[in-house]
Formats: structure tokens, C-alpha cells, sequence
């Protein structure tokens, strides 16, 4: 089965994006989804992913990917209820298989998700993109919250759920104990209690890695450098527990080299998300199209390593800038159609060469 390319969809009524839209953009196979509507811990029924399915599968793709079912905050910091949110995590597996879903893509990220101070920043040519200034991830991350809340316009966003940042004080009383050791330990318990239905659904499990990648607001990252990933594939040495490689994430620090953990690893990517990244000298970084001379990521050493290594699983454009009419209220930040778009047409053409120079040797 050869590469297949996916753009991620956040569904009828919450995507300002149509899936009749995404049908126009040459080459995308995999529409990568989830059920928006839904906290974690809570169960995902049939009867709604069978109607999503069924609007995905209608629209011409099929719902391979599923991102994100969110890992309750009990589960990362390991409280005695742990387990009935993992048992609740298990029945929404078996709940996905039937409609043909193999690879889950989720965090183990405490509190928030991804972290940026500035969700419009002007990037010099008129467009604009997620930026991360690094003097401003200080002591109140209330004030991060409530900026990245305010600017969604009502859109939701896997991580920023309101109902869970309003509970910001007692969520970081909660994890006030929880070190990264013991963040790794119940990493390692929640994995392993997924990892037998895990094979009985055929299902892969593919952690996200964390982003940015470093310590914020005093908790702890675990998914950070080629040392971490290599420590979670041996923790739990399983081919169900797999990756979601974001390019991205990981060279929000310059010293992460993507293309090497992609030779390293490509056996347990089972989920490739390639974002580009412009670093500047005091810390602060910007997200770029996906050319590569616009970041310093490495997109074509990225995409030759997973070429080479004979990739088949997901790939999709992460984040994008936004163009054109793309604005505040009328996108969700990140996640426009233009500039994802575009990456993937410069993704396709450089893998098609790179098919028509291995066909030629």
C-alpha cells in the first residue's frame, strides 16, 4: 500500500471547511476526523460515528484516522478513577473498529494541548500564521487560555475545551505532584491496558508529540526528542503503540533532526504531520508554508527519509498559514484550506519525483 495523503476535517457545522472542498484538492485519499462534540472520558457511540463515517465515506474518502480521542486528565495523573476512563477509552476502540478506523492520533500532553501566544501573527507577505513567542510563556498561563479561547470565535479545538479550562487551578493543583517519571509510569499503565484490544481491533495507538516541545507553566513534556520516542518504543514494545510524528512539533527545538528519527523509526510511524517551522535567534518561532527554503524543518530531507524507508501509512499538511480572506471568525487558526492546499501539491510533487527517479534507477 503506497503513502496515502489525508487533510484533517473537524466536521459538518464546525469547519468552516466542506468536505465537497477538500474533494478538489488532487491526491487526498483520507479524511482525518473526530466527534468535536465529545469530552474526554466520555464514550463514542456507534450511531455517531456511523454518521460521520457515512458523511466521510459519501464525500469519496474513507475515516481511516481518527484524531483526537482525547486521554482523560485521571489517566495522566493517575488517580485511583483512572481506570474506569481507561475502560470508557477501550469501548470507544471497539466502538471504531467496526467502521474500519486504524489509527488513533492522541496526546499525553498535562493540561493544555498545543501552546502559541499569537494565533494571527503577520508574516511579511501578507498572510498570517500561529507564532510562539517565547518571553510570554511566563507565570500566568490563565492569560495564554483565555487569548486562545477568545480567538476561536466558537470553534472548538481538541485540548481547549472550555468547560476544562475554566477548571485551570484545580486542574494544576491536580497535577502538582505529577513528575515526569510518574507521568511515565502512567503513560506506561495506560498504554499497556490498551495494548491487547489494541491488536483485537487493529487499531493502532499514535502518540502526537508534544508541542512545543519543553516543560511550560512548570508541567512536564514527555514527547520531545528522539531520547523520549526511543524511551516510549521500548517502554511499551508493542507495533500497536506507534507514532504520530509531527515535523513541526518536534523542530519547534532546532536540535530535533525529524529525518533521522523518521529512518529510525518509520516501523512505528504509523502518522506523519508535516509542518514547517521559522525559528528566530532569541527562542521565538513562526509557522511557514511547507516549502522548504520558508523554514528551517528540513521538509524535503523529511519527506526523502520517509520515501526511502518505503512509508505507508498517513501523512497529512499540519498547520497552515492562512490566505487570502482567511481571517479572525472566519477560520479556525492553524487549519485554513488555501495553505494546506498548497502543502500538499509541493508535498505529491516531490514525492512523485522522487517514485519517478526510483522507477528510473
Amino acid at each position: 500500500m503506497p503513502m496515502q495523503m489525508s487533510f484533517r476535517w473537524y466536521g459538518e457545522g464546525n469547519d468552516k471547511i466542506k468536505l465537497s472542498d477538500i474533494r478538489q484538492i488532487p491526491g487526498v485519499s483520507t479524511i482525518v476526523w473526530a466527534l468535536h462534540n465529545k469530552l474526554p472520558g466520555e464514550v463514542w457511540e456507534p450511531a455517531e460515528i456511523e454518521a460521520e463515517v457515512n458523511k466521510i465515506r459519501a464525500a469519496g474518502f474513507n475515516a481511516d484516522v481518527v484524531e483526537s480521542v482525547n486521554v482523560h486528565d485521571d489517566i495522566k495523573i493517575g488517580l485511583p478513577t483512572r481506570d474506569k476512563h481507561i475502560d470508557a477509552y477501550i469501548q470507544t476502540i471497539r466502538n471504531l473498529a467496526p467502521f474500519g478506523v486504524k489509527v488513533i492520533c492522541y496526546n499525553f500532553m498535562p493540561v493544555f494541548d498545543w501552546t502559541r501566544t499569537d494565533l494571527f501573527h503577520p508574516v511579511g507577505d501578507g498572510s498570517t500564521a500561529l507564532f510562539y513567542e517565547a518571553g510570554m510563556i511566563q507565570d500566568d498561563p490563565k492569560a495564554m487560555a483565555n487569548y486562545i479561547l477568545e480567538n476561536l470565535h466558537g470553534l472548538t479545538f481538541p485540548g481547549w475545551e472550555p468547560e476544562r479550562m475554566a477548571r485551570l487551578d484545580e486542574l494544576f493543583a491536580a497535577y502538582k505532584d505529577v513528575t515526569k517519571e510518574k507521568l511515565w509510569e502512567n503513560f506506561k499503565y495506560f498504554l499497556e491496558r490498551l495494548m491487547p484490544v489494541c491488536h483485537e481491533c487493529d487499531i493502532k495507538m499514535a502518540v502526537h508529540m508534544d508541542d512545543p516541545p519543553w516543560d511550560i507553566f512548570g508541567l512536564p513534556r514527555l514527547m520531545v526528542d528522539e531520547e523520549s520516542i526511543d524511551h516510549l518504543l521500548k517502554m511499551v514494545d508493542d507495533p500497536y503503540n506507534c507514532l504520530t510524528l509531527c515535523s513541526g512539533s518536534l523542530n519547534a527545538n532546532p536540535k530535533n533532526n525529524v529525518a533521522a528519527i523518521v529512518r529510525k523509526h518509520c516501523d512505528r510511524i504509523a502518522f506523519a504531520h508535516i509542518r514547517n517551522i521559522k525559528h528566530f535567534p532569541n527562542g521565538d518561532f513562526s509557522e511557514a508554508s511547507h516549502r522548504d527554503c520558508d523554514g528551517e524543518t528540513g521538509i524535503l530531507d523529511i519527506l526523502r527519509a520517509y520515501h526511502d524507508c518505503g512509508f505507508e501509512g498517513y501523512i497529512r499538511p499540519d498547520h497552515g498559514r492562512h490566505l487570502w480572506d482567511e481571517t479572525p471568525g472566519n477560520v479556525r487558526p492553524g487549519y485554513g484550506l488555501y495553505d494546506r492546499a498548497l502543502g500538499i501539491m509541493y508535498m505529491l510533487g516531490a514525492w512523485d519525483l522522487m517514485d519517478k527517479q526510483a522507477a528510473e534507477k
